[in-house]
């Protein structure tokens, strides 16, 4: 691969002239990045996908190339691009059916607005992959005459098809009214009783993980109300049965529902397993006495996911705070709060509540203040990237609390050039900041010059405008890849070395 070449077909300010002499010269890769360009003309469009056929398919979904440019016995694939995002192309649609490469006719299978007779002649492919996809997709109709479909994988795309009618759901949940499967793929393939071992070795395997038939394709059943719990046309009288199901997966996807039965959720709240109270802890649609229940549960990860519930109170959130390890996250209830609520977070005296308030990115200007001369680092490392700060407060910021706020100053989108240039200097230094610094808008030569030094920061200082062109230009031969390609895409890169880079299409 060419680095320096790819590094340029990517370079924003490359002149017209020479993306077309890369298209001419271009390799797979080169090709790949050209096809990412947002001003390539039609012309270029059209020469570069003749060349690499992978390209086509990028130009279409990118809109640069039309049905007017694009054949479909030439370019199946970019036609299926096409069809994809709604192109009215019946013909293609016709021919693309009929396609013996099956990858081709599951991929039409997911296109939208397919004509009847291409859904007709995809329902009865005989590829059930090809029939599942469809399924996947298709319209209410469709959907409901393939519920019926005797192959397990079929039913199984049909519940997860939102456009399934809620009276076929609830029947692929039930079974009611339904004759039993007749095949899975696990018996297709396998001699049965069969479970797929999840360390299996087989390169030519695409089974899942666990996947298991003894008869009664028992996977592929569980797959299919697992699908159909998280549908949510599923109707809600369908799926209270799973509350007492064994199997950890469907109770937990019935805790993610919103259309509960307060009873229901109650019996969840109790559940013996943690990965399940954990879901409904999130649940926006649990009641305030669960949520204060769940807010006692020590069981693993359900407190953590309560505090991302955007209905949990205030009062338990700023408990769960205190002991609960949640990130660096803006939490929904925090980023919810009224400005009286901010007012009041803002005065807690639990330095971990004004930590989740300093995440928010829209703070009155003086809770924003106030938070940025906390005397807690954590809190002031929130706070740091907050838009408005002067610089004289992200100064007194480090000076306070040194390496542990460094990287997040750098964050800052109004961080001054000579702030920046300060932080690289900052003893010991902080390698996340040289690598926040490198991609710093406000990022001058000395300060990228810096960041060349860590190993980790060097390719992203590479293609910062401001670095100085000589210095862009050795970067061209580093013995780093990711280095070559980024000073290559550097707009600041010199013109008169783009055109000394980029060879005449009869030497190439």
């Amino acid at each position: 691969m060419n680095h320096v070449l790819r590094g340029l077909a990517a370079n924003t300010a490359l002149p017209f002239e020479l993306v077309d002499r890369l298209v001419s010269v271009a390799d797979a890769d080169i090709a790949d990045s050209l096809a990412d360009r947002a001003d390539l003309s039609r012309e270029q469009a059209v020469a570069l996908a003749t060349g690499f056929a992978e390209s086509a398919v990028l130009l279409a979904y990118e809109g640069l190339l039309s049905a007017a440019d694009v054949d479909p016995v030439v370019w199946p694939q970019a036609a299926l691009a096409l069809l994809d995002e709604g192109t009215d192309a019946p013909e293609w649609a016709r021919l693309l059916a009929a396609d013996p490469q099956v990858e081709r006719r599951e991929k039409l299978a997911a296109c939208p607005g397919l004509p009847p007779d291409v859904r007709e002649m995809l329902s009865a492919d005989p590829d059930v992959c090809v029939v599942a996809e469809l399924a996947l997709w298709t319209t209410a109709d469709m959907a409901a005459r393939l519920a019926r479909h005797p192959h397990a994988e079929v039913r199984r795309a049909v519940a997860a098809n939102e456009a399934t009618p809620p009276d076929v759901l609830a029947m692929l949940v039930t079974g009611e009214g339904l004759l039993p499967a007749e095949r899975c793929l696990v018996c297709d393939r396998e001699q049965t009783p069969f479970v797929h071992d999840p360390e299996c070795a087989r390169l030519d395997c695409d089974l899942w993980p666990g996947a298991s038939c003894a008869g009664s394709h028992e996977s592929t059943l569980l797959e299919t109300a697992a699908l159909a719990l998280q549908n949510p046309a599923t109707p809600t009288e369908a799926v209270v049965r799973f509350a007492e199901h064994p199997s950890t997966l469907l109770r937990g996807r019935l805790a993610a529902r919103r259309d509960l039965p307060p009873e229901v959720r109650a019996r969840l709240a109790d559940d013996p397993e943690p990965d399940v109270r954990a879901v409904l802890a999130e649940n926006p649609g649990t009641e305030d006495a669960l949520i204060r229940m769940l807010a006692t549960d020590s069981g693993y990860d359900v407190q953590r996911r309560l505090a991302h519930n955007p209905r949990v109170p205030l009062d338990v959130l700023s408990r769960l705070a205190g002991t609960v390890k949640i990130g660096p996250d803006l939490l929904p209830r925090i980023a919810a709060a009224s400005p009286a609520e901010v007012k009041e977070l803002s005065r807690s005296s639990n330095p971990a509540v004004r930590m989740l308030l300093a995440e928010r990115r829209d703070l009155p200007a003086e809770i924003r203040d106030a938070l940025a001369a906390d005397p807690d680092a954590k809190v002031v490392k929130s706070i740091a990237p907050h838009p408005g700060l002067s610089e004289a407060q992200l100064r007194s910021m480090v000076e306070r609390h040194g390496v542990r706020v460094i990287s997040k100053v750098a964050t800052n989108p109004d961080a001054s050039p000579a702030l920046l240039e300060d932080l690289t200097r900052h003893v010991p230094p902080v390698p996340k900041a040289f690598r926040e610094i490198a991609q710093h808008s406000n990022a001058t030569g000395p300060a990228l010059l810096a960041c060349l030094a860590d190993r980790r920061a060097r390719p992203l200082a590479a293609g910062h405008p401001a670095l100085p062109p000589p210095v862009i230009v050795e970067l061209l031969a580093d013995d780093d890849c990711r280095v070559a390609e980024a000073a290559a895409a550097n707009p600041s890169l010199p013109p008169a070395v783009m055109w000394e880079l980029v060879p005449e299409p009869d030497s190439a």
